[in-house]
């Protein structure tokens, strides 16, 4: 758990921010309330420093040496060149029918189209190319990473688009991922990742040897971390249409255990091929959200541990 001085001030609820019917308003409104937090947080130099350095290794021009960020950190970072700065990343979101589910005002597929729309605005604004894939059990809309006039409405218009997916397809925008990304950059998977683990493992791994940045961020609805079902009936299952008979302890108890064990299979993939992977609740304020995963992506950069 995050200590008081490390989050963002004056977060604001995700349902004030979804009465904000524009995309591209809502994902600037959270970047904005984003921004104002993190400048009177402790910690918001941060954001400076993983755009402008990276860790020293052995044959840089010791002229280039940031010796005020030293005395700081006690570490050897060097000035970024210009094209250094400037990192590709593709936001893969997905758009299956189980993103549709949701106990709140909203789903989760509302909830991570926001999140990478909020995404793409921060990066667009650090001058980063952002690209973007949405896909369900096929590869929907596809759009190289660009930084230019129009692409960020472009790529909103894109993720605002009306989908009618059905089951889910992990692998198939990976792999597309992996033969279309020719450079290194960041790639954000955005889903609530209702597969088997196996489905991804192996095509994380090829685009970690690849060298590529992954990140995984696991939109899950509050009801579906805490699970409760208050009385026996039966429920459709939104992917295959299945209806099936549940009694409230039985179904609480298989579903806690099926959940955990699946969790614990993610999180040992990532772990093993370094992943980045954080879970999100649909209750999580936005501007919480990208400070958590932002931070993070910052601390690896500036640990120097890049795979």
């Amino acid at each position: 758990m995050r200590s008081a001085t490390q989050q963002p001030i004056a977060s604001v609820d995700p349902s004030a921010v979804m009465r904000i019917k524009n995309l591209q308003l809502r994902a600037k409104s959270i970047v904005e309330g984003f921004y104002n937090g993190l400048h009177r947080s402790p910690k918001h130099g941060f954001s400076v420093e993983f755009s402008e350095y990276r860790p020293y290794t052995v044959g840089d021009d010791l002229r280039g040496l940031d010796w005020k960020l030293f005395a700081r950190t006690d570490r050897y970072y060097v000035k970024k060149f210009e094209d250094e700065t400037n990192r590709r990343c593709y936001l893969v979101v997905d758009q299956s029918r189980s993103m549709n589910f949701g106990t709140l005002e909203y789903t989760k597929m509302e909830y991570a189209r926001t999140l990478a729309a909020s995404f793409a605005y921060y990066l667009t604004l650090q001058r980063d190319s952002v690209g973007l894939l949405t896909f369900d059990q096929t590869v929907r809309d596809f759009l190289s990473a660009r930084h230019r006039p129009g692409h960020l409405h472009l790529l909103m218009t894109c993720l605002a688009r009306e989908v009618a997916g059905t089951s889910t397809d992990i692998a198939a925008p990976l792999e597309r991922m992996a033969t279309l990304i020719r450079r290194r950059g960041m790639i954000v998977l955005i889903s609530d990742l209702l597969t088997p683990p196996e489905n991804i493992a192996t095509n994380l791994g090829y685009l970690r040897s690849r060298g590529h940045e992954v990140l995984l961020l696991r939109v899950l609805d509050a009801g579906e971390i805490d699970f409760e079902l208050k009385q026996a009936g039966m429920i459709r299952d939104p992917e295959t249409g299945q209806e099936i008979y549940l009694d409230p302890v039985d179904a609480k108890r298989t579903y806690d255990k099926r959940f955990q064990e699946h969790r614990d299979q993610l999180r040992e993939i990532c772990d093993t091929r370094g992943v980045m992977m954080h879970e999100i609740s649909t209750k999580t304020p936005f501007e919480d959200a990208l400070f958590d995963v932002v931070s993070d992506v910052s601390r690896r950069n500036l640990g120097g541990r890049r795979g």
